[in-house]
């Protein structure tokens, strides 16, 4: 694939350099002119674009490693397209800027087998949170470990990885021609079939590597490479590297047993068991961890009632007498007529004894309504009416109303009537007055402002009214001095009914926690910790001659005491020697010997001579072997 460096990719990434390249994709070094920061930007070779199984595979690395939050896996930022210009099928990465664990182990050589803990334990970290979410990466192998020049350790390269989140898995065959065979477990090379075992087999094998300087098996093909894993047992570290600790090195030699039941079940119980390990090696070091780490009942429908004037119609209706029946006027009787008369007299006189009876309880009944004692007014009912519709209700029956009494109710808002005295229904004499009680609402007071008073004080607050005060409860604060309340519980400005329950909430002052010591420390154990802890953690690098690359120098307080959680801690982090050896590069090629010089951290001046096209170094200076300071220059030859 030719060099995009110059592109503009998806309108928004400008490609700056090519950092890397493999059989399946090229990475550079991109800017991000959107948010304006650096990212790595990894574009698939466009001869593989057109293979649906390739494009698939890269994809899934994208959802792999997006599907997971983790500060030791290389963060995935964007995936997709460009559709402007250069065909290419993209990721966008956090940059991390730095080398791979295989430099580091080219310039370092095997490590101590506290250092190499120091690297194995985020390793395994970042495995353990991708086998949480169900995700194998099935391609661990220290080129694909990255170590940023400030000493963290972040694993890249999921485009192997394979999980319910990510679909479909590649085939047995494409697994083995993609992945490092040295680092494969042999179910991978005999079934094609991978799990969170055969991760820990990896790290395991890359464990052998660190403290060995060596693989565990070499050969002349793949073939025979993957061969040895089937059929031979990965041998202990003690056998090459004597006083070995035989806790790491048993550890180390299930990981990598051939029979996955053998072996740690997954990273998580790994790193678990490296943790017990590295704490009985170094049992005055703190120990790196990076688990960073009710319905309304319906009411029912009110019953309809009369209108108050209706009813009071009704009860003021005068009562209506019967009609007296019509007297007809009758014609002179004839002799016929007068003898039927007088035999009928019989019945004529029950009938005047009835009427007789009929007038006098009439005139009994029209003398108690009209003069007396049922003379007396009915009360209209007025619960639940305001002032003036009384008035208007009492008024046309010449009576008036007085309030003696203003009553808390929770059923009969304020100002409406709660009851009568004679009650809806009772009598009073013309003229006369109807007592009535008006409502002062529900009874509620008001919580006051007790804020920033000490408890004493509001305490006497709330005690002018008809409240309860319970036990108070004290809690660390900020911001708030210790003695001082906090806040109310119902909050200030509530509304609460009478004998309510109030709950001060009081301040202890600032909560004092232990500082620990860092220096010396792993820089990343030393963030995680602190930052864990509350403290707010800034963190700055500084070359040194004594501590290795992510061990802390300086810490700012010291530890040792106790501080306000929450303070801010500052610490130096060792950025490694701030001294590098010329390296040899006679015979290399211009843009490889710049490029490892620049790795190493001093500046470079080129001198070229002749007319050859592809020019290679002829002289260094200073010269090869030479110590010299980072930043420094170094002049070659190339022609």
């Amino acid at each position: 694939m030719s060099d995009l460096t110059g592109e503009l990719i998806d309108g928004r990434y400008q490609l700056l350099r090519q950092v890397a390249s493999g059989g399946m994709a090229s990475i550079y070094e991109g800017f991000d002119t959107r948010l304006d920061r650096k990212v790595a930007v990894k574009i698939m070779h466009s001869h593989l674009a057109q293979d649906e199984q390739f494009v698939d595979r890269f994809i899934r690395e994208a959802k792999a490693a997006a599907a997971l939050s983790h500060p030791n896996i290389v963060a995935v930022q964007d995936q997709g397209w460009n559709q402007n210009g250069t065909p290419a099928v993209f990721i966008v990465m956090e940059m991390v800027e730095g080398h791979t664990l295989r430099e580091y182990l080219h310039e370092q050589g095997r490590l101590s087998d506290r250092d190499g803990i120091r690297f194995l334990l985020p390793v395994l970290s970042a495995l353990a949170a991708a086998h949480k979410q169900g995700i194998v990466h099935r391609d661990i192998k220290p080129e694909n470990i990255l170590v940023s020049k400030e000493g963290r350790i972040k694993i890249a390269d999921f485009g192997l990885a394979k999980g319910p989140l990510l679909g479909s898995t590649m085939t047995a065959e494409s697994s083995v021609i993609l992945g490092s065979v040295s680092y494969l477990s042999p179910e991978q090379v005999q079934r094609g079939v991978a799990d969170s075992r055969s991760d820990v087999y990896a790290v395991g094998i890359t464990a052998f590597e660190l403290f060995t300087g060596k693989k565990p098996f070499d050969g002349d093909a793949p073939i025979q490479i993957a061969y040895m894993h089937v059929n031979e047992r990965v041998p202990r570290v003690s056998s090459v590297v004597d006083g070995f600790p035989s806790d790491l090195d048993n550890l180390i030699y299930s990981a990598t047993s051939a029979d996955p039941d053998e072996r740690p079940r997954n990273a998580s119980v790994f790193h678990s068991q490296l943790l017990a390990v590295n704490a009985r090696l170094n049992p005055k070091e703190n120990q790196l961890s990076l688990e960073l780490d009710i319905p309304i009942k319906p009411m029912r429908p009110a019953k309809k009632q009369k209108s108050l004037r209706k009813r009071i119609q009704e009860l003021t209706t005068p009562l209506q007498l019967p009609k007296e029946e019509t007297v007809a006027v009758v014609e002179r009787e004839t002799t016929a007529q007068v003898a039927k008369r007088k035999k009928a007299s019989k019945r004529v006189r029950r009938n005047r004894k009835i009427a007789a009876a009929l007038a006098i309880a009439l005139g009994i009944t029209g003398w108690y309504v009209l003069l007396g004692p049922g003379s007396r007014v009915v009360v209209p009912s007025t619960v639940g009416a305001t002032q003036s519709e009384v008035t208007s209700a009492l008024t046309p029956l010449g009576l008036t109303s007085i309030v003696i009494e203003r009553r808390y109710s929770e059923e009969i808002e304020a100002d409406r009537v709660i009851e009568s005295i004679p009650a809806g229904g009772g009598k009073v004499d013309q003229g006369g007055t109807v007592k009535i009680v008006l409502s002062k609402g529900p009874e509620r007071y008001v919580i006051p402002m007790v804020q920033g008073l000490t408890p004493e004080a509001a305490l006497a607050a709330i005690s002018k009214f008809p409240l309860k005060v319970a036990a108070n409860i004290e809690v660390f604060d900020a911001t708030v001095p210790k003695g001082f309340v906090i806040s109310a519980n119902p909050a200030t400005g509530t509304k609460v009914k009478r004998d309510t329950t109030v709950t001060l909430t009081v301040s202890k002052g600032i909560e004092q926690v232990a500082l620990a010591s860092y220096l010396g420390k792993s820089g990343e154990q030393a963030l995680n910790e602190l930052t864990g802890a509350g403290f707010k953690v800034t963190s700055t690098y500084a070359f040194s001659e004594t501590k290795l690359i992510g061990e802390v120098i300086a810490q700012t307080p010291a530890g040792g005491g106790s501080v306000n959680k929450g303070a801010a801690v500052s610490i130096v982090i060792s950025k490694g020697t701030q001294f590098a050896y010329i390296p040899n590069l006679y015979s290399i090629e211009e843009a490889k010997a710049v490029k490892a010089l620049q790795d190493l951290g001093v500046k470079v001046v080129v001198k070229k001579i002749g007319k050859k096209t592809v020019k290679k170094v002829t002289n260094i200076t200073p010269k090869v072997g030479t110590k010299v300071k980072r930043g420094s220059t170094v002049t070659i030859t190339v022609g």
